[in-house]
């Protein structure tokens, strides 16, 4: 009588990952289940199709509870998330479980940096309004007439009039440092930043960027001074309890008149109503968002979809074809260390 034969672990993906899925399918020693329409997983579907479940790859809307783990029962061993970001994940909960978590940071950090440098440059320009003034036609009407300061916004790069220019970084990890890398081009000459207490070794790697970038100087300094002091300040923190509306009223309210705010972070970092009021009463020049609170429900109706001089973009910061690729291989490479008890090219310590 031949023994019986091991069962294959069971893996359920919550959506399909496109070019990424062979990698998966051709995968003969697991039982795949997969949600293949192109829309999110229903929490239905997701619960019943789990128990049983020795890995699952999720996305950002995919929320990872008490629930999640009773349904999938005792023989979890990873969850792999499709996202640099983890607060869908209870984390203290799969600590408990013996859970493994697999995330996906560094392969979008440049497209993100990328993206960034856009929006300051949208905000500053008045990307909005001087867009408009061509789809609407007014640039072609008789009572359009040029003046010296029409259209006019605060120029990223330094000038005769303005030789200097002031990055201010709300974090400082790998998107604010290639983030600084380009900016370096466009003649910044200082930067500051704020975040978690700077490790051992910070100092050591603030004067090898200040080196690099030939910066007249690179500071870590406190949050009040990085308001007063930034003339572009870019939102480069982790979300969470600890950054809720940490851009509030009396953050704003410290900031310069020709200055601009960009967040490629997370939306709950930035008090939008503190925000819309900032643009509106001129306490700042312009914002450039790819993360707005509440998202994805931005109506036409939201206070800063109403601010001319605000420009959102629906969370796109990694959404080129090659970093997504990378994104969906690296969730799979995390999937399979974590069922095989490989180590994880990038695993959230829990």
């Amino acid at each position: 009588m031949s023994p019986l034969r091991e069962a294959k672990p069971k893996v359920v993906v919550c959506r399909s990952l496109g070019p990424a899925m062979p990698l998966l399918a051709q995968q003969a020693d697991i039982d795949l289940v997969v949600w293949s329409e192109d829309r999110s997983c229903p929490r239905p579907w997701l619960l019943e199709n789990i128990p049983g479940a020795a890995g699952v790859i999720v996305l950002l809307g995919d929320k990872v509870d008490e629930e999640f783990v009773r349904a999938a029962g005792p023989g979890l061993k990873v969850v792999s998330t499709m996202s640099v970001g983890y607060e869908h994940i209870d984390l203290p909960l799969m600590a408990r479980h013996n859970i493994r978590v697999g995330y996906t940071p560094d392969v979008l950090t440049e497209a993100v940096a990328d993206i960034t440098i856009m929006l300051a440059l949208m905000a500053g320009r008045n990307d909005n309004n001087v867009y408009s003034t061509v789809k609407n036609g007014d640039w072609a009407r008789p009572n359009f007439a040029w003046s010296p300061f029409k259209l006019c916004g605060p120029q990223l790069s330094t000038t005769l009039s303005s030789p200097t220019r002031t990055a201010g970084f709300l974090g400082f990890g790998r998107i604010a440092q290639a983030t600084l890398a380009r900016l370096v081009g466009f003649g910044v000459t200082h930067a500051l930043y704020t975040g978690n207490p700077a490790s051992s070794n910070s100092s050591v790697r603030d004067e090898e960027l200040k080196t690099r970038h030939r910066l007249q100087a690179l500071e870590r300094v406190d949050v009040d001074r990085l308001a007063r002091e930034s003339d572009i300040l870019f939102v480069l923190t982790p979300g969470g309890a600890g950054t809720y509306h940490l851009v509030d009223e009396a953050f704003l309210r410290k900031m310069k008149p020709l200055s601009l705010l960009v967040n490629t972070s997370r939306g709950s970092v930035v008090d939008s109503d503190a925000l819309a009021k900032a643009l509106k009463e001129n306490w700042i020049w312009g914002a450039g968002l790819d993360v707005v609170e509440g998202e994805p429900l931005i109506t036409e109706d939201h206070p800063l979809v109403k601010e001319p001089r605000c420009v959102i973009v629906p969370h796109i910061g990694s959404a080129t074809f090659e970093t997504r690729l990378d994104m969906a291989t690296r969730a799979v490479e995390n999937l399979f260390a974590g069922l095989f008890g490989r180590d994880m090219p990038a695993e959230l310590r829990v």
